[in-house]
C-alpha cells in the first residue's frame, strides 16, 4: 500500500472534517464591496442591512467588507449602491400650442431604503421597469401645460424640476430617490411640422427685422429734425446779433462757391450795379 492510501485510510475521517468545517465556514461569510448595498434575508424577512447608503457619511466608513451569516438561514440580496439612469423611450407630446413634440429624456435614481426596494421591487431593474411609465406620463403632462417656445427659455428647468419632484414622489414607494430628470431632445417631427415651424420663425424674424429698422429710421429723422431746428435757431440768432455781419458772411459763401471753382469754363455776364455784386462795393 502506498504513503498516499495510507495516508488517506488513517485520516480520511479529518480530511473530510476539515473539508466540511471550511465549507461551513466559507458558507458563514459574504464579502460586500463600496457600491452595494446588502440586505441579509432571514428565512423570508429582511434582517439587517450592510454598507446602507448614508448621504453624509464617507465613503469607506458605511460598513463594506467581509461580513458574517447564518448559513441556510440567510442570504444576501445585493442592490446597487450608485447613481442609476433611467432611459425614456422617444415618444411623441402635445405642448400647449398644440404642436406635436418628439422628445427624449432621461432620469438618474439611486436605491436610498434597500429594504422598502427588495419588498416591493426585489431588484434595480425592477425598480426602473416602474418608474418608466410614470416618467413618461409626468413628461405628458407637464410638457402639455407649456408652449413649445417656453421649452427653449428657463421655463424648461422649471418644468424639469416638476416633473422629477413628481417622479421622486412616487419613486420612494420602491425606496428610490430621483435625483435628477432631463430632456436630451425635443424636436418637432419631420415634414410639414417641421416646415411649417421654420417658415414661422423665418417669418417672426423678418417682422422683428422690418420692426427694428422702422424704429431706426424714425429715431434717425427725430434726430436729423432736431439738429437742424438746433442750426436754424443759431443762424438766426446769429443773424439777429449782426445782420450786417451775417449778409456779409453768406455773400463770401456764394461768391466762393460761384467764382472760385478749378477747372471750371462757366461764364458769368452781371450787370455792375446788380444786387448780387453789392458786397464787392462794400455795401
Amino acid at each position: 500500500m502506498s504513503a498516499i492510501q495510507t495516508f488517506w485510510s488513517e485520516r480520511k475521517a479529518v480530511v473530510i472534517a476539515a473539508g466540511v468545517a471550511l465549507l461551513a465556514a466559507a458558507s458563514c461569510l459574504t464579502v460586500v464591496d463600496e457600491k452595494t448595498q446588502a440586505v441579509i434575508i432571514r428565512l423570508g424577512q429582511p434582517n439587517r442591512v450592510v454598507n446602507r447608503f448614508e448621504p453624509k457619511t464617507d465613503f469607506g466608513q458605511t460598513g463594506a467588507g467581509i461580513v458574517l451569516r447564518i448559513p441556510f438561514m440567510e442570504k444576501v440580496v445585493n442592490v446597487d449602491k450608485r447613481i442609476l439612469d433611467l432611459d425614456m423611450e422617444r415618444q411623441q407630446v402635445l405642448s400647449a400650442d398644440q404642436r406635436r413634440l418628439e422628445v427624449d429624456a432621461f432620469a438618474r435614481f439611486r436605491i436610498i431604503d434597500p429594504v422598502r426596494m427588495v419588498q416591493t421591487a426585489g431588484t434595480t431593474e425592477r425598480v426602473a421597469e416602474q418608474l418608466q411609465p410614470i416618467l413618461n406620463s409626468a413628461l405628458r403632462q407637464e410638457l402639455g401645460k407649456r408652449t413649445f417656445g417656453s421649452l427653449l427659455t428657463a421655463d424648461r428647468g422649471r418644468a424639469m424640476e416638476q416633473i422629477r419632484e413628481g417622479l421622486d414622489r412616487e419613486a420612494r414607494e420602491y425606496g428610490a430617490q430621483v435625483i435628477d430628470v432631463r430632456i436630451k431632445r425635443a424636436d418637432l417631427p419631420e415634414g410639414t411640422p417641421l416646415e411649417s415651424a421654420f417658415t414661422r420663425m423665418a417669418t417672426a424674424r423678418q417682422q422683428e427685422a422690418a420692426t427694428i429698422r422702422a424704429q431706426g429710421q424714425k429715431q434717425a429723422q427725430i434726430i436729423r429734425a432736431t439738429a437742424e431746428a438746433t442750426a436754424a435757431k443759431t443762424y438766426a440768432d446769429a443773424f439777429n446779433k449782426d445782420p450786417a455781419f451775417y449778409d456779409f458772411y453768406r455773400a463770401m459763401q456764394s461768391y466762393d462757391a460761384t467764382f472760385a471753382q478749378k477747372g471750371s469754363s462757366t461764364s458769368i455776364v452781371l450787370s455792375p450795379d446788380n444786387e448780387y455784386l453789392k458786397q464787392f462795393k462794400g455795401k
